[in-house]
């Protein structure tokens, strides 16, 4: 038995290389008896779940085939991709997760966080982030066309993309006390996030015993699969 974490594939219709890479490694690589945790940002951007093209459904299917074979798949919302909702996952199968939670792998329970509530240096977003989840915004955003809703998400990811050229690396990346107030919270020694598209390992030391953060990499460029069967690996899957 595998398992699989990854995050930040940001899939949309003008990366279709990278969408190809994703099915296939649904395809190719999970069998029965494995899942799959997908920790935020399947998508680029997600409008609602009445506003679905070509590409969206060809993700969808893929892993609606999973659900068939058996083959769990679970997903967390990020910050692209939060208004997933329940006709996707009649849809394709998945489970939404919550953000945080914590699973237990062998006799370890790990904490699994899209991660970027832990980037608590970057005030700008975090006073942005709770604009947009909040209820009654959600509400309104989908009360639209879908039209209107793809010049709103458009207009955001162009603010966005304005404001992360004024922000140094440091801002933008996880606050360390952040992310020991979190372990601390649930009781882990162990935390898988993504959004930072900064793949590594870190080890460090919290309340004097050994602890370990992973990270995940984005599919922008390949592919970025965590695997877990008795430990850890990090794998880059080529386009």
């Amino acid at each position: 038995m595998t398992i699989f974490f990854i995050a930040d594939l940001h899939l949309c219709a003008s990366r279709p290389a990278i969408t190809r890479l994703f099915i296939e490694f649904l395809h190719k690589r999970l069998q029965m008896g494995d899942s799959l945790y997908i920790l935020g940002d399947l998508f680029e951007a997600w409008i609602g779940d009445d506003a679905i093209d070509k590409q969206k459904q060809a993700v969808i299917d893929a892993l609606q085939r999973l659900h068939q074979k058996q083959i769990p798949v679970y997903i967390m919302h990020g910050n692209r991709d939060f208004l997933l909702g329940e006709q996707f996952t009649a849809a394709s199968g998945a489970a939404l997760i919550d953000d945080p939670c914590v699973i237990n792998l062998g006799d370890t329970d790990v904490l699994l966080m899209h991660g970027d509530t832990l980037c608590t240096d970057d005030v700008d977003y975090q006073a942005f982030r709770l604009q947009i989840r909040n209820p009654a915004f959600c509400s309104e955003f989908l009360s639209h066309p879908i039209e209107k809703r793809i010049a709103i998400a458009s207009q955001f990811r162009q603010e966005s993309r304005d404001r992360s050229k004024e922000k140094s690396a440091e801002i933008m990346d996880v606050n360390q006390t952040a992310v020991e107030q979190a372990m601390k919270k649930y009781h882990v020694k162990h935390l898988i996030h993504g959004h930072t598209h900064r793949p590594a390992q870190h080890h460090f030391e919290l309340n004097g015993t050994a602890a370990e953060r992973t990270v995940l990499g984005d599919w922008y460029h390949q592919g970025s699969v965590l695997r877990y069967n008795s430990h850890f690996t990090l794998e880059t899957l080529p386009l």
